[in-house]
């Protein structure tokens, strides 16, 4: 049964599959849209480029160095906070080294793709004499259609949901089509029953944080062409996203704790993006202003 099910919108999706099968070989959707993303991200920076005097051809060599980086960063991070799962229980060493590497079933972490892919960012434009604030402040566009877009790789994964919930947004999905160790016991004492089959009903986080990310990529293009400072698109993108993935993350019944504490780490993260955000927009602006009033008429 591959059904998923959105009952209190009264949507029914039928046959939905995690991936398409190409000359015996599996493809999953969910390699696909990460690709797409790369893809769908160069377009809007490339179109952004050019509106504000830069080379679009310099993203595309920036989007070329990302790519293997970010999705590194965003394995390793996962796999550090899931450290047992890998290294853990007298695995050998072949196990643990294919479980690592094996992306097909999903386990990328955002904010390991974006901590890794800053630093690359910072070394590509010391090397190529590029002004990072201001490349920040166009990548964050093209960040931003990749995790709209990643997000649906967790919906056909049947992956990244919430606690129970029969809310309007509901997603229900098949109980024996999620591995039994993402049902929490709210969930199983709460089953609904669609034709003679049990149904875990949900919240769909990987779709409010898809939506959450429209809405603040929206903001940023209706604001970017008022801007104070180079940068400040990128610190408003580190203050929204965070902002979301805070209230999104308390959701969620995945998430990677930071090690023993019981505390989400990128609940953490996300908090610590937005107080830092929110203090570098504060004191940049006064000081834009200060500028502004004590230059000669």
């Amino acid at each position: 049964m591959n059904d998923i099910r959105f009952p209190n919108l009264g949507i029914v999706l039928k046959n939905v599959p995690d991936g398409i099968t190409i000359f015996g070989f599996e493809i999953k959707f969910y390699g696909i849209i990460i690709a797409l993303g790369f893809l769908f991200a160069y377009i809007i920076v490339a179109k952004e480029a050019k509106r504000t005097g830069q080379k679009d051809e310099d993203y595309l060599d920036l989007i070329l160095w990302l790519i293997i980086p970010a999705i590194v960063g965003a394995r390793l991070y996962y796999v550090l906070f899931r450290w047992d799962d890998y290294f853990g229980g007298g695995r050998s060493f072949k196990d643990t080294l294919i479980g690592v590497i094996n992306l097909r079933n999903g386990g990328l972490a955002i904010y390991g793709g974006l901590i890794l892919g800053f630093t690359v960012a910072v070394i590509f434009c010391k090397k190529k004499a590029l002004k990072f604030t201001l490349v920040a402040d166009t990548a964050v566009m093209g960040i931003l259609v990749g995790q709209i877009l990643g997000r649906w790789g967790n919906f056909f994964n049947r992956e990244a949901f919430g606690e129970y919930t029969d809310s309007l947004f509901a997603m229900c999905l098949p109980a024996g089509r999620v591995s039994s160790g993402s049902i929490t016991e709210t969930m199983a004492a709460n089953l609904k029953s669609f034709d003679g089959i049990e149904w875990i009903s949900v919240h769909p986080t990987f779709l409010y944080e898809s939506l959450w990310n429209v809405a603040l990529l929206i903001l940023i293009f209706i604001y970017r062409k008022h801007k104070k400072f180079d940068g400040e698109l990128a610190l408003l993108y580190a203050w929204g996203y965070g902002l979301g993935r805070v209230w999104i993350e308390g959701l969620r019944t995945d998430s990677l704790y930071f090690f023993n504490t019981g505390l989400r780490t990128s609940q953490l993260l996300a908090a610590l993006c937005v107080l830092i955000a929110s203090v570098a927009i504060v004191v940049i602006r006064l000081k834009v202003v200060g500028k502004s009033l004590g230059s000669p008429k």
